[in-house]
Parts: C-alpha cells; sequence; structure tokens
C-alpha cells in the first residue's frame, strides 16, 4: 500500500492508501476538489472513504464524492450518519478496505463519537492526536482525551500517525516553552522549523518519536508536572493532561 496526503483547506490533510491495481481509500475528504484532482492524475478508483468524525472540515467532500463515485462506501462513527455515512462503525470493529484490515478504536475528546483507524503501520487518528499536540475539546473532556490517548499510545512504537492538521509546528512551540531544556524537544523543533521554512509536510510520524516530543504523552513526568505547577504528585495524571491543554489553549 502507499500513503499520499494531499493538502486542503487551510492546514488539513486529506489521506489516501493506494495499492498497485489502482484502487484507493480517503480518509476524512474535507473538501473533494483536491481528491477528484490526485483520482484523476492516478487514475485511481475510491472504494471507500473513512470518517473520522463529524466536522465539517473532514466531511464537507463526501457528497461530491459519492455522487461522482456512487459504488463508495462510507465508514464512520454514529455521529457522522448524516454527513454521508453509510456504514456505522464502533469500538471495537473492524472492517477490511483494499485488503487491509482495520481496527475502530473510540477516541472521545475532539468529539464525543470521535473514532479512528488502525492497520499497522497505519494510524487514522483525525483531531486525536497531533504531531507534538492534542486536539481541541470541543464537546468531550480531558478525561476522555487522556484516555483516548492511552489507548492510543499501546500501540506499536513504529505506528504511523497520520493526523489531519499541519500543526507541528506551533504544537512544539509550546513543547519547548513547557520544557524548555529538554535536548530532544528542542532538536525536533529546530528540525520542524526547517521543513516548514521549505514547506515541507511534517507527517506522517511515528509514535517513538511522539512518545519523545509530544508533552500530551509525557504526563507522568514529575518534571513536566513541576514546570506546569504541580508541587507535588497529582492524584490523577489526567489533570496534568487537563492542565497542559488549557495552557495550549491560551500560549
Amino acid at each position: 500500500m502507499n500513503l499520499t496526503s494531499i493538502p486542503a483547506l487551510q492546514d488539513n490533510y486529506i489521506w489516501t492508501l493506494n495499492n498497485d491495481r489502482g484502487q484507493c481509500l480517503i480518509v476524512d475528504p474535507g473538501e473533494a476538489a483536491p481528491v477528484l484532482s490526485v483520482l484523476e492524475k492516478n487514475q485511481w478508483q475510491p472504494a471507500a472513504i473513512l470518517l473520522t468524525h463529524h466536522h465539517h472540515d473532514h466531511v464537507g467532500g463526501v457528497k461530491e464524492l459519492t455522487e461522482k463515485y456512487p459504488q463508495i462506501v462510507v465508514y464512520g462513527p454514529e455521529e457522522t450518519q448524516d454527513k454521508g455515512a453509510t456504514q456505522i462503525l464502533k469500538e471495537g470493529d473492524n472492517i477490511t478496505v483494499l485488503d487491509c484490515k482495520f481496527s475502530v478504536i473510540a477516541t472521545p475528546g475532539h468529539t464525543l463519537g470521535h473514532i479512528s483507524y488502525f492497520s499497522f503501520p497505519y494510524l487514522f487518528c483525525g483531531d486525536t492526536m497531533f504531531s507534538g499536540g492534542c486536539g481541541r475539546l470541543f464537546e468531550g473532556s480531558s478525561e476522555q482525551m487522556f484516555e483516548s490517548f492511552q489507548k492510543l499510545n499501546k500501540l506499536p512504537a513504529d505506528t504511523l500517525i497520520c493526523c489531519a492538521h499541519e500543526y507541528t509546528l506551533s504544537n512544539l512551540a509550546f513543547a519547548h516553552a513547557i520544557l524548555p531544556q529538554d535536548a530532544r524537544i528542542a532538536g525536533y523543533y529546530h528540525e520542524i522549523k526547517e521543513l516548514r521554512a521549505k514547506s515541507q509536510v511534517t507527517v506522517p510520524t511515528k509514535l517513538e518519536i511522539e512518545r519523545q516530543i509530544n508533552v500530551f504523552l509525557r504526563t507522568q513526568e514529575h518534571e513536566l508536572q513541576r514546570q506546569i505547577g504541580y508541587e507535588t504528585t497529582p492524584q490523577q495524571e489526567w489533570q496534568v493532561f487537563a492542565t497542559l491543554r488549557e495552557k495550549k489553549d491560551h500560549f
């Protein structure tokens, strides 16, 4: 399988996986035009659309794509039923698309019904985990998003984090501000600044990298807790996550 990211809207990525037979699947098409352009250029036939949640910048292109390709199956959580989803998925479901078996993982936080799709090495996690950060809490709670992160952190270290936005630079700026003495974060921040200066993409990233540079995956560390104001160990780790998310909201 071949992974491609299609830039869309302001800072979205629409992901595709294609096989050598010219078939592909599409993840979170926020708009149709860039997808149709890639399909035509490569002469791909889309077999399915995977939706992670209901926000317009992830589903806005579904109607036009399904009108042009009526054979497409559209998978998504219950909250996408009125956005074009034809097969509703939940935690623990498995689907097979283009010979890839995807496990469905419930990842609430950004929205209440948000799901992620995992078929090693690919994790399509929408607006849950970003490189260096996590999604905003529009519907869910910090505790829910923390638990979603714990689920994703159990995946293999070489999992590819295929997130839906180019937010890495701002996320690393925040991480560097929280842990300014952390050499790994500082070095990665420098790498990302160079990539973005050349307008290059920064994702997918690997989970093993995220475990080092994503402060939302490091909430158990005493130094990080101290830096954000916990003089004693917090009663529950999700509270550290909540404090980080609040600080990021105002960064």
